[in-house]
């Protein structure tokens, strides 16, 4: 569309388009072959994604981890969905310092006698679990008035990305023992 017609088109009016929609621009048959491919390839991606998506949610929706986690202030459908499917079987954890460390959660700085002698693996673990608790940790200061009370606090102390990550960390903890015991989510218990 750009090289034929010099305009661009956004996402969202693009997955609005039909073949007759690309036929009505008067494109020659070089250009609008490869439009309809494209298209073709785009509604059968969304599709399928579709799909997976259904299925994704209704297993989900069947653990009983996934409502303990949708209680988190921060976490909804699609990151208790990401951290289940990510987590597994919470017992193969040993305790909680081995999932936080699992998630991406904890620094992987070597110390001795005060002074740093190195560092970690900071690549080791799962970077989608990383992804999901920094996620929940951002929605969790925006609606959690303790979490962003705790968040403060560590920002005035250090920086903003430090201060995620810490909340990122206190989620985290409360997550594998909301699984591990079927508990259910204590903000107070969390950021005290």
């Amino acid at each position: 569309m750009d090289q034929q017609r010099g305009a661009h088109l956004s996402s969202n009016l693009i997955k609005k388009l039909s073949c007759s929609d690309i036929d009505a621009m008067g494109l020659d048959a070089m250009a609008s072959i490869p439009m309809k491919a494209n298209l073709s390839l785009m509604q059968s991606t969304d599709q399928q994604i579709d799909l997976i998506e259904k299925a994704l949610a209704s297993h989900c929706q069947q653990h009983p981890g996934f409502p303990l986690l949708k209680s988190v202030a921060g976490i909804g459908d699609v990151l208790a969905t990401v951290i289940l499917l990510e987590t597994g079987s919470i017992e193969r954890f040993k305790d909680v310092g081995n999932y936080v460390s699992y998630c991406r959660c904890v620094s992987s700085m070597h110390t001795s006698n005060g002074k740093k002698k190195g560092e970690g693996n900071t690549k080791n673990g799962n970077r989608f679990l990383a992804w999901a608790y920094v996620e929940a940790a951002n929605f969790a200061i925006r609606y959690s008035e303790v979490a962003k009370k705790f968040y403060q606090r560590k920002k005035a102390k250090r920086n903003g990305i430090v201060a995620i990550k810490a909340v990122a960390h206190k989620l985290a903890r409360a997550c594998f023992h909301m699984l591990k015991t079927g508990e259910v989510f204590s903000v107070e218990r969390c950021f005290t």
